[in-house]
């Protein structure tokens, strides 16, 4: 299985970007999706979750009612759709993937991931 993601780039504050994950190897509803992110200096931190049947998905605090997740089985690939983004969004943006289920209702360990595509980096300005 293999994922890539792509869609990053620089934007201003209150702006917005999309990104996306393809999924190959492997059909992605046998997957739970989550999205993890790395700011400069931190450790990398969960942004966001959804189940295999894309019907629940779970945020961290910081992004609730900010970004959203979504899923295009057809073309194997989820997305997340960031709006009003902040200074403090800036970081690399990584897609993983897990073959347990996933209820949607809690964050997801990024040790317990199995498969990481490379990340790509989202840079907003104020």
């Amino acid at each position: 299985v293999q994922l890539q993601a792509s869609g990053g780039g620089s934007v201003q504050a209150g702006g917005s970007l999309k990104l996306s994950c393809k999924v190959s190897g492997r059909t992605i509803t046998n997957y739970t999706m989550g999205w993890f992110r790395q700011a400069p200096g931190k450790e990398r931190e969960f942004v966001g979750g959804i189940n295999r049947t894309a019907r629940r998905a779970y945020y961290s605090d910081s992004v609730k009612g900010r970004f959203a997740i979504s899923r295009d089985s057809a073309k194997n690939t989820v997305y997340l759709q960031m709006n009003n983004l902040k200074p403090e969004d800036t970081a690399v943006y990584y897609c993983a993937a897990d073959r347990r289920p996933y209820s949607g209702t809690y964050t997801l360990d990024q040790h317990g991931m199995d498969y990481w595509g490379k990340g790509t980096q989202v840079t907003v300005s104020s």
